[in-house]
């Protein structure tokens, strides 16, 4: 781990009890490492500081980026692929929720990044994201609700949980976007939806501006759709088999198939595209 400019042991106590960690108040992103080296670093670092942004939280970028240097020299750095997760925090500030920090804590760490299945097993969850709330599309510590919803989705044995939002549109997955098939083209929720604007969907419109649209859709549609995927920073392109009871037709069908492709050929071409 790496604690405000020193790497330390991961046993090394890393937080003060009065750290505004505490009630939520931070930001955090999680990379993946390829051969010792960070996957669209430049990408993460900007998405980081546009969560922090509203929390009234600076990023010392010049930080972070040390800290990821230092720990790419670490042994677990060279194992492809590893995780790399920096999250700032508000810092000391005084108890209550109004709390203000005077110096942020930055805390950064390699751990392995475990594999997935060849596909993905998705429940819609019982809950909906607030489309219009202060955090939505930011990567705060906030993440109780993640957390429930991948539970439940585990205890109804799948891998991801699907949240519509207040308008019974398709939104998002705990982790991950979604990217499904209708009317033969592939469509994505919009930001508008309430989804995080994850990289790996982004770099996906970027690279695919024929096949790959932004339109919201109702979130019924994804157990109908003859194929379907998730995108995130571990699962790349993962093609969706089984949406509740409800088994897709293909699993990758012919569009996932090309976006899988498409991704393996541009992301090969640039460790910070």
């Amino acid at each position: 781990m790496w604690v405000n400019g020193r790497v330390v042991s991961p046993l090394e106590p890393a937080l003060r009890a009065d750290d505004h960690a505490l009630v939520g108040d931070g930001a955090f992103e999680s990379i993946k490492v390829i051969d010792g080296q960070p996957f669209a670093l430049t990408r993460h670092l900007a998405r980081l500081q546009g969560s922090l942004a509203p929390l009234e939280i600076d990023l010392d970028l010049d930080a972070a980026r040390a800290a990821t240097t230092a720990l790419m020299a670490t042994p677990q750095a060279q194992v492809s692929p590893s995780w790399l997760r920096i999250t700032v925090t508000g810092g000391s500030a005084p108890m209550g929720t109004g709390g203000i920090g005077t110096t942020p804590t930055m805390i950064a760490a390699v751990a392995p990044m475990a594999p997935w299945a060849p596909t993905s097993t998705v429940v819609v969850a019982p809950w909906v994201r607030n489309e219009r709330g202060p955090t939505t599309g930011l990567k705060t510590i906030s993440y109780a609700d993640n957390v429930i919803a991948y539970r439940f989705a585990h205890a109804e044995g799948a891998d991801e949980a699907i949240f519509a939002n207040t308008q019974g549109q398709l939104c998002e997955g705990t982790g991950s976007n979604v990217v499904v098939a209708v009317d033969g083209a592939l469509v994505t929720p919009t930001l508008a939806a309430g989804c995080l604007p994850g990289i790996t969907r982004e770099l996906l419109l970027e690279w695919m501006p024929d096949c790959l649209e932004q339109r919201d859709v109702l979130v019924g549609e994804l157990a109908d759709a003859p194929e379907a995927f998730l995108t995130s920073t571990s699962r790349n392109v993962h093609p969706i088999e089984r949406v509740g009871s409800a088994q897709l037709e293909q699993a990758p069908g012919p569009l996932t198939q090309h976006a899988m492709d498409v991704w393996n050929r541009f992301a090969a071409r640039d460790i910070d595209p």
